[in-house]
């Protein structure tokens, strides 16, 4: 067994001397021992509803081209979402879209309690104290949060390849979308689609992001474009030279 997929954050690249810095909240649909499989069929668990899937693989291909650090969750968002608020009411799934996960109705304040210690505080941690140590050594860093969404949600569906999600400071994320339309003009951008601030789905960008001031952007691909290597590496090609390209326009834009 490998241990280290025991843990519940995994932080790779730690000195990376990129001024990038990804996160990947949803990159696990593992399940730890104890929940067994929450009652759920293997195509449920495999499934948007447990992670976001080919989000690790563009974070992992974005972290060996631009040497940045990477840290991302082990675990799945049907035991505890990393990217929601503590008192936000989906912060432990009861139904996602239209799956009822019944196992985690009706818990015990323990043990949403231990969820919390054991899963969510350990990542919002480890990408806390991975901040201020770049800081500490005078390392700029850009937040990049990572994720994936579907092509159809709800029977709608989903137009967009790539949605751009800002949190208060929106300076960074229009820069990366100019950046994008430069590089693709016929590349249909969301802007704060599929999701927006306001549906409380920027936890990681704002708390570590406009939280401590930092150029941040949340990204939004929509899975069926990265489900196998040759999409992975287009997009992660692609996101790192305009993920360049906005730090570039955004620091030249603060000199003036």
């Amino acid at each position: 067994m490998d241990v280290s997929a025991e843990k519940p954050v995994q932080v790779l690249n730690a000195r990376g001397r990129s001024p990038f810095v990804i996160v990947c909240d949803h990159a696990s649909n593992r399940l730890p021992a104890k929940y067994g499989d929450l009652g759920l069929s293997h195509a449920e668990r495999v499934s948007h509803i447990a992670w976001d899937p080919g989000a690790l693989a563009v974070s992992r291909a974005l972290s060996e081209s631009l040497d940045a650090p990477l840290v991302y969750s082990t675990v799945s968002r049907l035991i505890i979402d990393c990217n929601r608020d503590l008192d936000a009411p989906d912060l432990i799934w009861t139904l996602s879209e239209a799956t009822r996960i019944a196992a985690n109705e009706n818990l015990d304040a323990a043990e949403r309690q231990y969820r919390i210690d054991s899963f969510h505080r350990p990542y919002h941690t480890a990408i806390e104290t991975l901040l201020e140590a770049r800081r500490h050594a005078g390392q700029d860093s850009v937040l990049v949060c990572m994720h994936s969404f579907t092509p159809v949600y709800h029977g709608v569906s989903r137009p967009w390849p790539i949605g751009l999600i800002h949190g208060v400071d929106t300076h960074y994320t229009k820069a990366l979308l100019e950046a994008l339309e430069e590089e693709a003009a016929d590349l249909n951008i969301g802007w704060n689609e599929p999701y927006a601030a306001l549906n409380g789905v920027t936890l990681t960008l704002e708390k570590h992001g406009d939280g401590r001031g930092l150029d941040a952007s949340m990204i939004e691909i929509r899975n069926d474009e990265i489900l196998e290597p040759a999409g992975v590496a287009l997009w992660a090609g692609r996101l790192a030279r305009c993920l360049e390209a906005a730090r570039l326009q955004r620091k030249e834009a603060m000199a003036l």
